[in-house]
């Protein structure tokens, strides 16, 4: 699935509470931090799993007992992958575990730090352990960070109906705010942030409408949204037609059957921003009658346009001639694609995201593919008909204090496929033929060639494309603040910044900033004017890398540095400075051999440690530092 949800996926995290004198390499901060928390929601394959039964393994030594690792265990999946896809696998109907074995989700920080620990594994399979090592450094407490995972298999309604985990989220909140004093920061990656908002809108549902946001405003401090599929990931449809291995050395077949027996599978589908759905319990808070029926309607402007607002049609696939009349009809134009089938030629259908995320495109090959009537089920009954939220409609703007929207540009990254059959039996039956990749506001084939589209101003992140990572934009108010930045350490040189920018709803920024080549920028996108009392950004971080970016050492500075800000009784600006940046960490400073001294001398000095091998190792940050933060506030 996603390249960089392969291994993952969403997550949301808490950046931090710290005493009211914290130390960070032997320098002091000052501040009052000891009410923030925060709360880590791993996103998709990026919490472990671990048996709950007893499984004998025929023809192996290796056996599945109770709290076994099963979700990652790389030796077991090689060596007994049979055994390993009973415990994996679910029923694709009722979402139930084999009969012969279950697993539920692990619990605690070292559920989501590595998912295969070991000396070699350890490091391949690491997604927030670098995270949580930046925290301590920092000086957060333990019993400040909540880890909240999940089992990512599922889809929203069933996490809920089985663990009841939106519950436990709830109180999760409830706790920190008890034990803390104060509210929690919220950091969501990629599918994380379906999770974050399933949550927010079934709160609806839990809290009298009148203490809606005031529970909000209680609990919640700032929410951090990064890399973001807010109208899907195309990728989603490859792995549900071709299979993702998640990097692991198992056949594509048996990775699409697994993929697909899971009920999550669709939630990151894309899917048109034209098009709503009116829940059932829409009427919640007007006191009106429940609808029967979830309402799937799109707008005149998604017939309008292209592609359903994305570069180019999300599929292309080549399927068996067969009689008009063995179709149900999809419309005027499928109708017409139907009528130019020739006895004997395969004919190529293209579909849009609209087409994906309304079942069009799975009642397309339904004849063709088995898997097509499970997903039919799933999309309807876990999704369209789902009670509380149809996860496959756009986004408004969550009624939080604080917003920050980040994710990575200017990446290849995959916006469309062809498919042909391949002559295998199922699994295998499809063969991808042709990728169409979004870059440098081009759209071109695997092969080189040029192709026509609706590409965008830059590209996304290698996993989500750029219109559905920068639909958050539309968060913003008619006038923006835009400052570009390099994200290196500066003094100032080459920072730009445009004030009060106009902004029209439904169209995106684009800044009319200078790059210097082989530099890499930060472009902030600030907007505290537009709601009162509520403070909307958008960060676009160049060439950062859908799943690396959550350990970015860029990104966990900005943050660090917001919320010291956010924090600071001092502060001056409703966000915090970008006019210089310097280092903050001992990791931060090295050794300048132009000069023969530690680069950055206001902030660094050579102070040698027994153990250090190297120059470089030897510098570290001086121990004033923490004073010239205040240049921050």
């Amino acid at each position: 699935m996603i390249s960089g949800l392969k291994f993952i996926a969403v997550v949301l995290l808490t950046v931090g509470v710290l005493d009211r004198t914290a130390v960070v390499n032997g320098s002091r901060f000052k501040g009052d931090y000891s009410k923030l928390s925060g709360i880590i929601i791993p996103g998709f394959a990026s919490t472990q799993l671990r048996a709950w039964s007893i499984l004998d393994c025929p023809y192996s030594p290796l056996d599945f007992n109770p709290l076994d690792l099963v979700w990652l265990d790389t030796t077991k999946c090689l060596s007994a992958m049979n055994c390993w896809l009973k415990c994996m696998m679910l029923d694709p109907y009722n979402q139930t575990d084999h009969p012969e074995c279950k697993s539920r989700p692990d619990s605690g920080l070292s559920a989501i730090t590595e998912l295969d620990p070991g000396y070699i594994t350890g490091p391949l399979s690491s997604v927030w352990k670098e995270w949580i090592k930046w925290c301590i450094e920092f000086g957060i407490e333990a019993n400040a960070i909540i880890a909240a995972p999940f089992d990512w298999r599922l889809a929203p309604s069933k996490l809920e109906e089985r663990d009841l985990y939106f519950h436990k989220l709830k109180l999760t909140f409830e706790i920190a705010l008890k034990h803390r004093g104060g509210p929690s920061l919220v950091f969501a990656h990629s599918l994380g942030n379906n999770v974050f908002r399933y949550f927010l809108e079934w709160l609806k549902l839990e809290i009298a409408p009148k203490r809606y946001i005031q529970w909000l405003d209680d609990h919640i401090h700032a929410y951090f949204a990064v890399g973001s599929p807010l109208l899907g990931s195309v990728q989603t449809v490859e792995a549900t037609l071709s299979g993702s291995t998640f990097g692991l050395p198992i056949p594509e077949g048996t990775a699409r059957l697994m993929f697909n027996s899971f009920g999550s599978s669709l939630w990151m589908s894309p899917f048109s921003e034209h098009c709503k759905s009116e829940n059932r319990y829409s009427k919640h808070f007007s006191g009106g009658r429940r609808k029967k029926h979830n309402i799937y309607q799109c707008d005149d402007l998604e017939y309008r346009l292209k592609y359903s607002g994305f570069p180019t049609n999300i599929i292309n696939i080549e399927i068996p001639s067969v009689v008009a009349e063995a179709y149900p009809s999809f419309g005027d134009e499928m109708q017409a694609n139907l009528s130019n089938m020739e006895c004997g030629v395969p004919t190529q259908l293209s579909f849009s995201a609209r087409e994906i995320a309304d079942g069009t495109f799975f009642k397309a090959i339904e004849d063709y593919d088995p898997d097509s009537k499970r997903l039919l089920y799933q999309l309807d009954k876990l999704y369209h008909g789902d009670p509380i939220l149809n996860p496959l409609t756009p986004w408004e703007r969550p009624p939080l204090k604080n917003i920050f929207c980040i994710y990575g540009v200017d990446s290849r990254t995959e916006v469309g496929y062809y498919f042909a059959p391949s002559g295998k039996p199922y699994p295998d039956n499809w063969i991808m033929t042709d990728v169409v990749y979004e870059f440098e506001g081009s759209l071109y084939t695997r092969s080189g060639n040029l192709i026509e589209g609706n590409p965008g101003a830059t590209s996304g992140d290698e996993t989500v494309p750029y219109n559905s990572l920068s639909y958050c934009k539309n968060w913003l108010g008619p006038k923006v603040n835009i400052t570009r930045t390099p994200q290196s350490e500066h003094e100032g040189e080459d920072v730009q910044v445009h004030l009060d920018v106009e902004h029209n709803l439904g169209e995106d920024i684009i800044p009319n900033m200078t790059r210097l080549p082989r530099v890499k920028y930060i472009t902030y996108y600030e907007d505290s004017e537009s709601l009162p009392g509520q403070r909307t950004a958008v960060w676009e971080l160049d060439k950062a890398n859908h799943r690396n970016i959550v350990r970015s050492p860029i990104l966990m500075r900005e943050l660090w540095l917001e919320m010291w800000h956010d924090i600071h009784p001092d502060k001056k600006s409703k966000f915090v400075t970008k006019r210089k940046r310097g280092p903050l960490r001992d990791e931060d400073c090295y050794w300048d051999y132009g000069k023969a001294r530690c680069a950055w001398p206001e902030y660094c000095e050579y102070r040698y440690v027994f153990g250090d091998v190297h120059l470089g190792q030897s510098c570290r940050v001086k121990n004033s530092s923490a004073d010239r933060l205040l240049s921050y506030v």
